[in-house]
């Protein structure tokens, strides 16, 4: 018996291409696909796949939260969550979704296929340096007061913060999420609420130290 796959992204060029590297093993088989959060919960009333690979950023939606809904209806599936996004801004908030981990895109073939065999065997899959990461955080001591107030962002204001922090403008910010520039500023103006911050300069050097501050 071949091992059923949900494939999940809303890139079509880099969800072929994943389809083709996982059915290049004989012993994995692509049941459906979806560019969106609507048609992967309508493949997967109707198939009945072994794992899920999805992809954080969904058209009108996030990820994570199609993994939520996922897990809801379908608590016994094992996700994989396959990114661009940095796994070191997303990892926890992946596990505690309930997915089985986390593997950029732009790792190796043999990485993601070694990540697909971990998670089909039924033990989390994580880079070596995230499995650091997250274990020198359990013993370490209670974060500052930025980290609080992430942690209250939602996946989507994340992501902005993410690219705000990486130097992209409101405009790329919106070519990379597929979202309006309208919207992508209505993120703004939540993430400005939620992290205290009076302007868009003040949030702007919030989001670079604390991007910066992921690596240290």
């Amino acid at each position: 018996m071949k091992n059923r796959f949900l494939v999940v992204d809303d890139h079509p060029v880099f969800r072929q291409g994943l389809v083709a590297l996982i059915e290049s093993n004989p012993g994995f088989e692509v049941v459906a696909e979806a560019g969106d959060v609507e048609h992967a919960l309508s493949a997967l009333s109707t198939v009945s796949p072994d794992i899920a690979l999805v992809d954080i950023s969904l058209q009108n939606e996030n990820g994570l939260d199609l993994v939520r809904r996922m897990r809801g209806s379908h608590p016994g599936l094992p996700v994989l969550i396959i990114t661009m996004h940095d796994e070191i801004v997303y990892a926890e908030r992946v596990m505690k979704t309930g997915a089985r981990g986390i593997v950029m895109k732009q790792e190796a073939p043999d990485v993601i296929l070694k990540a697909i065999q971990t998670v089909l065997s039924g033990r989390v899959y994580l880079s070596d340096q995230m499995s650091a990461r997250l274990l020198e955080a359990m013993f370490a001591p209670s974060g500052d007061a930025d980290e609080t107030l992430v942690e209250r962002l939602s996946e989507r204001e994340l992501e902005v913060l993410e690219y705000i922090g990486q130097g992209y403008g409101m405009a790329e910010i919106a070519g990379v999420l597929t979202l309006s520039v309208k919207t992508v500023h209505t993120y703004r103006d939540h993430l400005k609420e939620k992290l205290q911050l009076d302007s868009a300069a003040e949030l702007r050097r919030f989001a670079v130290k604390w991007y910066q501050s992921l690596y240290r």
